[in-house]
């Protein structure tokens, strides 16, 4: 690591307990500060009250995901404090400390916070340990510490009790880190620490927020993408009881009231008249056949390893086939809001966000103010799967509260959820196979058309392709590239991104080869990863765990694996097919990634993405027609019920390599894993998500 120098300005005392902030990039090894340069930022916080109570400010979000516990056990096992003394807040919105980009998305909390939780832990335990050497007239190098106390050879001191000494200390530059051999809490199934209050209902979640005198708003937005008002008559809905105004905005006509459902009656009562624009005619069935049309053109090159087209021409044994997936809404469990205060030169918000600093950022550009005068109140998050990584809601919030003149909470309905987006984007893949004289993959090509997430021009948009470009497979030859679909539909990031369609097409396609050359799956995959040891280990770990080849009478197996932000895994599904009807009796799962924080939460964390993943797989799409969203509500976007529900192992492989992320690695294989699971039952390829039930018989 490199040197670490924190100035004195960085070391605040007050209150008599000990702040200490430590300054490392999150995404980088930590920089030294040299002479004459820029101050460190810090991004991370401890303070010690002189009641030992340890305070930790995080700076990631929870959205139940549990990086508030993981975040927590590194700085306290760097730290040796109790962990039953442990409290949390979330960080405020601070670039100067935390950097422009302050968010929690793309499962980085862990990996990019891992030096630095470690560096603030140890440089606080190393400051303590100097302090009680101060005190007792001692060599530091005769002390240890224990779960919260400085010990020597005769004496023993809280933390509490040598925090102001501590705060007066210069701080130290490299502290020690502990082996991982004494790490008492990192590796450890310790109980979340967000548990308690969430059963107890005393967590404040962005939906419990309340402002003395605030207005309870709802959005009429155009139900065609890039319509707007025409014309609005708001006299039967000022009528309904509690309403209390009514405003037109950007995106629509806002309704004010006592309450939540006092707003929504108002709407209803709202006489909208709407310019629906140029979209009014667009179609699931036209947006698919443009991409129809853009897959018989050849796109932006992303991967071309050897001479496909030369092979593929001379190929005796080929393979095509086309794969298709839709529009998904992100569906989180608590509803879009935001609660804003926006009075003179200065505007409070309180949102469950993924990213409180574009928030600060879109809430200062509508108000009208500077970025500093703009202060968001991180929440705690009941989902977000890259939704609540949107601003669309704070800038309508923002706007509602500035047109409106007082305090406003605004809340989606979940039918403005699911029938506004953004959605993941619908994509249409072409691939193009052949094999060799035994019957092994020779040559392994695709053609992506998606939607761009960037809005790249002519080029290739890396998380469009990702999970087929960067496929660890070694092809002889090997082609991917891009065709960028009409964007008209607005989209974002969802659970696991382009992994998430793109190996339920890429893993599909690679059985339909082993398939053709009459070969098990397992053994063309381990074939394949001849240079993927960590993927191979996986592999195997997953096929032993569920037998593989061996299922129960009725029952068929299938599998995938996917190696995504940093995190190995590898999934078997098992099935059965009974009058036309499918069901995922059992998944094994397997997954390496990496150094493990909390063994308990990453279990937690996989299936999760397994639940997620099954869900889009069997139950999710959003179709279009006359240019609205035909779904509106979980009757006709449907989830997985408990009864529907597979049993799930998870098999976490040890490692000390540096952690990945977790709270997407499952996603992605587990379409795949079953649509294979479905050809072994029936001999019918899934090619299109998704799976009904009309496929199978």
């Amino acid at each position: 690591m490199s040197s670490l120098t924190i100035n004195r300005r960085e070391l605040l005392g007050g209150l008599g307990g000990f702040l200490m902030a430590v300054a490392l990039p999150e995404s980088s090894p930590a920089k030294a500060q040299r002479p004459g340069g820029a101050p460190l930022k810090p991004n991370a916080y401890i303070h010690i009250a002189p009641d030992n109570t340890v305070t930790f400010t995080i700076v990631k979000g929870e959205m139940g995901q549990g990086t508030l516990t993981s975040l927590s056990m590194i700085l306290a096992d760097e730290l040796d404090c109790d962990w039953a003394t442990v409290r949390t807040e979330f960080a405020p919105v601070d670039p100067a400390s935390f950097g422009p980009m302050q968010g929690v998305y793309g499962s980085t909390s862990i990996r990019t916070m891992w030096k630095p939780m470690r560096a603030a832990g140890a440089t606080a335990r190393l400051m303590l340990v100097q302090a009680a050497a101060q005190k007792w007239n001692i060599d530091a190098a005769q002390l240890r510490t224990e779960n919260g106390f400085v010990v020597g050879p005769s004496q023993r001191a809280a933390y509490g009790a040598l925090a102001e000494i501590a705060a007066q200390l210069p701080v130290p530059q490299n502290a020690p880190q502990k082996d991982s051999k004494s790490f008492k809490l990192i590796g450890t199934p310790a109980k979340r620490l967000d548990t308690r209050d969430k059963v107890s209902g005393a967590t404040k979640f962005g939906i419990d927020a309340h402002v003395p005198g605030m207005s309870y708003a709802v959005l009429a937005r155009c139900p065609v993408f890039g319509g707007k008002v025409a014309s609005v008559d708001a006299a039967k809905a000022r009528a309904v009881p509690g309403v209390r105004d009514i405003v037109v905005v950007s995106r629509g006509v806002a309704v004010l009231a006592d309450n939540t459902w006092s707003a929504m009656q108002g709407r209803k009562a709202l006489q909208v008249q709407w310019d629906e624009g140029a979209n009014a005619g667009l179609s699931s069935a036209v947006i698919r056949q443009k991409m129809i049309e853009l897959a018989a053109q050849p796109g932006a090159v992303a991967k071309n390893d050897g001479d496909y087209a030369t092979v593929l021409a001379q190929a005796g044994r080929k393979l095509e086939a086309v794969y298709e997936a839709p529009y998904l809404s992100h569906a989180c469990m608590e509803p879009l809001n935001c609660t804003v205060a926006l009075k003179g030169d200065k505007c409070e918000i309180w949102s469950s966000t993924q990213m409180p600093s574009g928030a600060r950022q879109v809430a200062a550009k509508i108000a009208g103010l500077k970025p500093d005068q703009i202060t968001v109140h991180s929440m705690f998050m009941g989902g977000g799967f890259g939704r609540r990584g949107g601003t669309d809601y704070v800038e309508e919030a923002v706007e509602i509260a500035k047109v409106a003149g007082v305090p406003v909470k605004l809340t989606w309905s979940r039918e403005d959820d699911i029938q506004h987006g953004p959605f993941r984007p619908a994509a249409y893949v072409t691939f193009a196979g052949a094999l060799d004289a035994d019957g092994w993959p020779l040559v392994y090509s695709s053609r992506v058309v998606c939607p761009s997430f960037f809005g790249t021009g002519d080029g290739v948009d890396g998380i469009a392709v990702e999970g087929i470009d960067s496929l660890e497979y070694t092809f002889p030859h090997f082609h991917v590239d891009y065709q960028k679909a009409d964007g008209t539909i607005p989209t974002s990031f969802w659970r696991s991104v382009g992994y998430s369609q793109n190996t339920f097409f890429a893993e599909s396609f690679l059985d339909e080869l082993a398939a053709a050359g009459k070969k098990d799956p397992l053994e063309v995959r381990r074939r394949l990863l001849a240079k993927s040891p960590r993927l191979l280990a996986v592999l195997n770990l997953a096929a032993e765990k569920a037998n593989w080849g061996q299922p129960p009478a009725g029952r068929f197996q299938g599998m995938a694996i996917v190696n995504n932000l940093g995190s190995y895994t590898a999934e078997v599904a098992e099935v059965s097919i009974s009058e036309g009807k499918l069901r995922v009796h059992r998944v094994v799962c397997a997954v390496d990634c990496g150094q493990v924080v909390n063994p308990a939460i990453v279990k937690q964390q996989m299936e999760s993405g397994i639940a997620y993943g099954l869900t889009a797989a069997l139950k999710g799409e959003i179709t279009i027609d006359k240019g609205r969203v035909q779904q509106g509500n979980f009757d006709t976007y449907g989830m997985l019920r408990i009864d529907e529900m597979p049993s799930i192992e998870v098999h976490i492989v040890a490692s000390s390599q540096a952690p990945g992320g977790i709270g997407e690695a499952s996603t992605p294989p587990i379409a795949p894993a079953v649509a294979n699971a479905i050809f072994a039952a029936t001999g019918k390829r899934i090619r299109t998500l998704p799976i009904k039930n009309e496929a199978l018989a």
